[in-house]
């Protein structure tokens, strides 16, 4: 369950690995061209302003001439005339442009003398008038027309409407009366260019980021779907290498019950066997006053001493009772004791574990190593000399057995066989350490390193 759980956990990693840094630069992109829109909007909106505006100020000034070029006679006729500055009035309300053109007078104190569209407001002094922006509007009308002639903008009522609207205005100065004529046109028109700009550009972006979305959920689609089948094939692979793990426990299974019960067969029981005839003969022989009955007592006795020894031997190979009373060092080093009695090779064991007690897991590992190593060794290398060496470096124990047999190909292990080699490199990384084996005529070496566990204490 817990190895399910953390292999559900890594899948979920992998997913997450792959997925979010795909969503993560989506997203940064999705950000960069809404920047990008944004910005384009900007520069669009402030060239159609610029365009909108320089059409309006020629517009202006055309306005402004021709309304000029209508008072120029009564203008011309004489200084201070009041009946020739009426009759340029009377000109100048009689003029109009579109449905909310017109032109209007003020004097250099900012009162209003002509202003067709609000009459109300001729006579009346403005100078301090403010729009809801604050902007002093007739200050800034007088002031342009004392420049040279200007384009002030303000807000000002539309007639048609009756709301204020932002306003663009063109004034000159007719020296002689003290007048500051002028007209304007009404921006709306450019706010809404401007605002169409603005909606098309937002459009365009907001498609992008559309497309962007479609994009990330059909790559994230191909990816829920590639790490789906790649799940479904590696849940095949997995559960393929449980059913060979598992016909190979039973296999090994099989083999270990094989091999004690031919152990049995072949040892202790024909060692009884013949314990009990050399019991029988010796009874019958006290029975019958024959000679020789302490002979076959002492022959029984030595082979019930054999059976023993057996027994003794077959339950080492199952479980040593060495390793669990005195440690791993003594385990290899009777291991090693037995294999040079039992082969007449020279076994050379380096103990540099000293007194560190490993724990039971990783003690019972390097025994079964090494035990599967000298087996390995005792079949096939033919070698004349052993050397085991058990050495506990600051991170790890280091096992290495060496002989100097006839060798053997180590990159065929896995081809051919090798279920005993196989075992300890799977035994190995089963406790995360490492496993490594080199094999030539004359040296064969087998190392393996485990990482010190946190149960590990001198």
């Amino acid at each position: 369950m817990h190895a399910t759980y953390m292999t559900m956990n890594l899948k979920h990693k992998i997913f997450a690995l792959t997925i979010l840094p795909l969503l993560l630069a989506l997203a940064v992109i999705a950000l960069l061209v809404w920047q990008r829109a944004e910005d384009i909007a900007d520069q669009q909106a402030k060239t159609i302003e610029e365009a909108l505006l320089t059409s309006k100020r020629a517009e202006l000034k055309h306005y402004v001439s021709l309304a000029l070029s209508a008072i120029e006679p009564h203008y011309q006729h004489g200084l201070a005339d009041a009946n020739a500055q009426a009759r340029a009035k009377a000109a100048l309300r009689a003029l109009s442009f579109d449905s909310d053109g017109y032109f209007f007078v003020y004097d250099l104190t900012g009162t209003n003398l002509v202003h067709p569209r609000q009459p109300d407001l001729e006579g009346r002094n403005l100078w301090d008038m403010q729009d809801r922006q604050g902007r002093y509007v007739i200050r800034a009308l007088v002031e342009a027309a004392k420049a040279g002639g200007g384009y002030p903008r303000y807000g000002w009522e539309k007639p048609s409407t009756g709301q204020l609207t932002e306003k663009l205005g063109h004034v000159v100065l007719l020296d002689r009366w003290g007048w500051v004529v002028g007209t304007g046109i009404y921006l709306d028109d450019v706010a809404q260019a401007i605002a169409e700009a603005r909606k098309r550009a937002g459009d365009n972006a907001r498609n992008t980021l559309y497309s962007l979305g479609g994009i990330a959920l059909v790559a994230v689609l191909i990816v829920f779907g590639a790490g789906l089948a790649l799940n479904v094939s590696e849940q095949r692979l997995a559960d393929d290498k449980l059913k060979t793990l598992a016909q190979r426990i039973v296999t090994l299974q099989e083999e270990e019950r094989a091999r004690v019960a031919r152990d049995l067969h072949d040892g202790i029981s024909q060692v009884l066997v013949s314990t009990k005839f050399q019991f029988e003969l010796a009874q019958y022989k006290v029975e019958h006053g024959g000679v020789g009955a302490a002979d076959d007592l002492r022959k029984g006795i030595d082979d019930l001493s054999s059976a023993i020894h057996e027994v003794r031997r077959i339950s080492h190979d199952l479980r040593s009772s060495i390793l669990d009373t005195l440690g791993l060092s003594a385990a290899i080093a009777q291991l090693a004791n037995e294999f040079e009695l039992r082969n007449w090779v020279a076994v050379n064991f380096d103990n540099q574990l000293g007194d560190f007690e490993l724990p039971d897991h990783e003690a019972i590992a390097l025994f079964r190593i090494a035990q599967e190593a000298l087996t390995n060794t005792e079949r096939h290398a033919e070698a004349s000399e052993v050397q085991i060496k058990l050495v506990k470096e600051p991170r790890q124990v280091r096992l290495a057995i060496t002989d100097n047999g006839q060798g053997f190909d180590a990159t065929r292990i896995d081809r051919d066989g090798g279920i005993g080699l196989r075992n300890i490199r799977e035994r190995v990384e089963h406790l995360g350490g490492q496993f490594h084996m080199t094999s030539a005529p004359g040296c064969t070496r087998l190392e393996v390193c485990l990482p010190l566990s946190l149960e590990a204490h001198t």
